[in-house]
């Protein structure tokens, strides 16, 4: 298998052409085009949001992408329409993403936004590089949603539990075109992953989708047998054959005849058991232990290891023929914190589990939108930034022990065994950078027409005005006065402010945009007179 680095030229932002080791990496694509900056649920005070997810990928034809309380919609694989944040806390003025240089992404909050903080640090304005949105940025938002920024497939991806599997990242959703392309096949499968990736789960799903359906799937666990007894396990043994052998002993590999025999940690196989193995996978026909004639053999053969195979076999503890044989087809399994896109709809699923077994599954549809979320912000980021070494199997040991230990609870607790744990193994995060500095300009050299447009892009900020003009916030004013078609707050008559006020009934952005004004300077006038607004 050949691996790919990130290209230097991204096009049109550079964030178009990022792909990386087919099978070894989750982030893995069949085509460059396909990759496009997204924004994912990982918790939501409406728990059932986690794993909706927005893609950013105006963002690559030049276009910003502007988040708040009303739109645009985050949407689940296989389901059509979405639903927008609308927690009360967000802002209705928006989050706005844009293409920055590098293949950069840029991130800005309106004046008066919604707070945003990215690993513990507030921000207005920020950029990612493409290496970090390809490892994925946290983002706190509001104090009650965290969102994370990275990198997605322009593909539509199928429901999110199909073959048993759940989570939309791309390492998952190559795991799942692994199966549907071996599963009709009779070659041998090895299954490479850490501990508690779901080796078990691929091989059953291989067994599931494949015309040995229905048929015996055994599970055989080669560390957990002693290593005098693995032969006799397996290949069966003969009465006598052996002390204590006072009958004859099936095996495993004849209970699970014409089916599927799925042998876990097959690192750990004795060296006699290793050459039988090799037998097996050659003649199709195993000797069991202390018999003369062989028996032929109708098994589909299915290994998956944790361990580096190819070390054992320079250590002389594995033959490498037999991992020729084993690897017909090789699926690898990503680690957990190489999928985080995936986490909250994972702890999602495992804590409704649990919620449905102790009577408390009220708990993930609060009916009270201004209610503490039941998975607190400051708890989520810490999940997100665990590396997660038990990977999927230790995220529903946790996810057990948080909502147990927080029964009858309105709110996720974390005792001090649990955040000890999960401060012992910690990923790095995106520190926020400001974006690139613009080159200062003349203040004389900016047309009405340019300075307009970027008014009107900004929705009146001032301040990212200039920052995108690329003169001091002090000398904006000088440059909106010296152009008489654009209007400052105070030039509006009290009779104008009125009406629009009446015609956008109250709502502050609507009349910024209308009045086409700085939305603080409006704000003032309005209380100046009186009136109330709906804006945020």
């Amino acid at each position: 298998m050949s691996r790919h680095g990130p290209r230097d030229s991204l096009s049109p932002s550079g964030l178009a052409e990022v792909s990386t080791a087919v099978g070894d990496n989750p982030r893995v694509a069949a085509s460059a085009d396909e990759w496009v900056p997204a924004l994912t649920l990982l918790s939501h005070p409406m728990a059932t949001r986690a794993g909706a997810r927005l893609l950013l990928d105006a963002v690559l034809a030049g276009r910003d992408v502007e988040v708040s309380r009303n739109g645009p919609n985050f949407t689940r694989p296989g389901e059509p329409f979405g639903q927008p944040l609308a927690d009360p806390f967000v802002s209705r003025v928006p989050i706005v993403f844009s293409a920055g240089e590098a293949g950069r992404i840029r991130l800005r909050v309106g004046e008066g936004g919604t707070r945003v903080s990215v690993n513990g640090g507030l921000v207005t304005g920020c950029e990612f590089t493409r290496e970090e949105l390809a490892a994925g940025v946290p983002l706190d938002v509001a104090g009650r949603l965290v969102l994370l920024l990275h990198l997605s497939s322009r593909q539509v991806g199928a429901p999110s539990d199909t073959l048993g599997m759940r989570g939309d990242s791309q390492g998952i959703r190559r795991v799942r075109e692994h199966i549907l392309r071996i599963a009709d096949l009779q070659v041998p499968v090895l299954i490479r992953g850490e501990t508690g990736t779901g080796k078990e789960l691929v091989a059953q799903a291989i067994h599931q989708h494949g015309p040995r359906q229905g048929r015996p799937f055994i599970s055989v666990n080669l560390g957990a047998i002693p290593r005098e007894l693995a032969a006799a396990e397996l290949f069966g043994a003969q009465r006598g054959a052996f002390t204590g052998a006072t009958r004859d002993r099936e095996g495993f590999f004849r209970a699970a005849h014409g089916g599927t025999l799925f042998l876990d940690e097959v690192g750990e196989a004795p060296p006699e058991v290793q050459v039988m193995l090799l037998r097996v996978l050659e003649t199709g026909e195993l000797y069991p232990v202390g018999g003369t004639t062989p028996i032929k053999t109708d098994v589909r053969l299915i290994a998956a290891t944790d361990s580096h195979l190819e070390e054992h076999i320079r250590d002389g503890r594995f033959k490498a023929p037999l991992l020729h044989r084993l690897s017909g087809y090789e699926v690898r399994l990503p680690p957990l914190r190489e999928r985080r896109e995936d986490l909250g709809e994972l702890f999602l699923h495992f804590a409704r589990e649990e919620l449905e077994a102790i009577g408390e599954a009220h708990r993930l549809t609060p009916r009270d939108p201004y209610a503490e979320p039941w998975l607190p912000a400051s708890l989520a980021l810490r999940l997100l930034r665990f590396a997660w070494p038990g990977n999927v199997r230790q995220l529903r040991n946790l996810t057990r022990q948080l909502v147990i230990g927080s029964r009858g609870q309105p709110v996720l607790r974390l005792d001090p065994r649990l955040a000890g744990e999960l401060e012992t193994a910690v990923v790095e995060t995106p520190v926020a950078k400001p974006p690139a500095a613009v080159a200062r300009r003349k203040s004389t050299d900016i047309t009405g027409e340019e300075l307009l447009a970027a008014l009107r892009q900004h929705q009146w900020d001032l301040k990212l005005t200039a920052d995108r003009l690329g003169i001091p916030r002090s000398s904006i004013y000088d440059v909106i006065d010296k152009h008489p078609n654009i209007r400052r707050a105070g030039t509006l008559t009290a009779e104008e402010i009125t009406a629009c006020h009446q015609e956008c009934e109250g709502d502050l952005d609507a009349m910024v945009r209308r009045l086409e004004v700085s939305k603080r300077a409006l704000n003032r006038r309005i209380k100046e007179l009186g009136l109330s607004t709906r804006g945020s």
